[in-house]
C-alpha cells in the first residue's frame, strides 16, 4: 500500500484512497477475490474492446488491509458535483450524462457477463422475499427482449468525472454486463429516484426522448432492477425497493 494516501470517501466494506497520481480502492474480508477481480476483469475488457474513457487499471493486489486496486488518478470533478454546484445547469449536465450513456450502450463487449444472468441470479439469491415474487420477477425477466449492448449497471453521476478539458471519464465498472439498454436506464432512474425524484424524471423524460422508447418499456425493468439493488443490503434502502418490486404495479 502507498504512503501519503488520504481517504477519499468511504463505503460499507470498502475505501477508497487517493494519492498524487493514483487512487486506490480496498475492498474488506466481505469481498472475496473472485469479486475483486471480476471487477478489474470488467475494466479490463471494456478498455480492450472499446474506446471509451477508463482510468487505467494499475494493479490488483492482496494487502494487510484487503484486496485492492490502484488506478490512474483523474484531476476533476464527478457530474454529480458539478449538478449539484450548478443547479441551473442541470439539463445541460443531464444531457451530457444521457449521451454518455448512450455511447456506452452503442459499444458491444462479447465476453462479458450477460445481464439476464445476473439479474436471475440476483433475484433468486432473494431469500427474504417470498417465493410468489421471486417468481414473478424471474417470469417477467425472461418475457424481456434479449439485447447484446454493453451496459455499466451502477450509471450515475457520481461514476462520471469531468477533467478540465471537459472529458469525461467513467468509472466502477463492476456491474457491468451486456444486455438491454432499458434495463441499465431502468437502474440509473432507480438510483437517481433514490437521491433526487426531480432529477429522475428528467433523466427519464430524455432517455426516452433520444432514445424513441416508450417509458412503459423502461418501467416494465423497475421492479427487476429493484430486486438487484435490494442484494446491495443498503438497509435504508430496503422499504423504498420492497414497494417497487410488486409487479403488478408496472404492468
Amino acid at each position: 500500500m502507498e504512503e501519503n494516501k488520504k481517504v477519499i470517501f468511504t463505503r460499507p466494506h470498502k475505501t477508497v484512497y487517493a494519492t498524487e497520481d493514483k487512487i486506490i480502492k480496498v475492498f474488506d474480508s466481505r469481498y472475496s477475490s473472485a469479486e475483486v477481480l471480476n471487477e478489474a476483469r470488467n475494466e479490463a475488457l471494456v478498455d480492450n474492446n472499446t474506446d471509451l474513457n477508463i482510468p487505467s487499471l494499475v494493479s490488483v493486489s492482496e494487502t494487510p488491509e484487503g484486496w485492492c486496486l490502484v488506478r490512474d488518478k483523474i484531476e476533476g470533478k464527478t457530474l454529480a458535483e458539478l449538478m449539484d454546484e450548478e443547479p441551473e445547469k442541470l439539463e445541460e449536465y443531464m444531457e451530457m450524462f444521457v449521451n454518455l450513456q448512450l455511447e456506452v450502450h452503442s459499444k458491444k463487449v462479447a465476453t462479458i457477463k450477460r445481464l439476464r444472468h445476473k439479474l436471475m441470479d440476483q433475484i433468486n439469491s432473494l431469500k427474504d422475499v417470498s417465493a410468489t415474487i421471486r417468481y414473478e420477477l424471474a417470469t417477467r425477466l425472461e418475457s424481456m427482449p434479449r439485447h447484446t449492448k454493453l451496459c455499466h449497471g451502477d450509471f450515475n453521476p457520481s461514476n462520471v468525472i469531468v477533467d478540465k478539458d471537459g472529458k469525461c471519464w467513467i468509472i466502477d465498472w463492476a456491474h457491468a454486463a451486456q444486455g438491454n439498454a432499458s434495463a441499465d436506464a431502468a437502474m440509473t432512474y432507480l438510483l437517481f429516484c433514490l437521491e433526487d425524484q426531480k432529477k429522475a424524471d428528467m433523466y427519464m423524460k430524455m432517455f426516452c426522448e433520444k432514445t424513441d422508447t416508450a417509458r412503459q418499456y423502461v418501467n416494465r425493468w423497475l421492479p427487476i432492477v429493484a430486486a438487484a439493488q435490494l442484494t446491495k443490503k443498503k438497509e435504508e434502502q430496503r422499504d423504498f425497493l420492497m414497494g417497487w418490486i410488486d409487479v403488478a404495479e408496472y404492468q
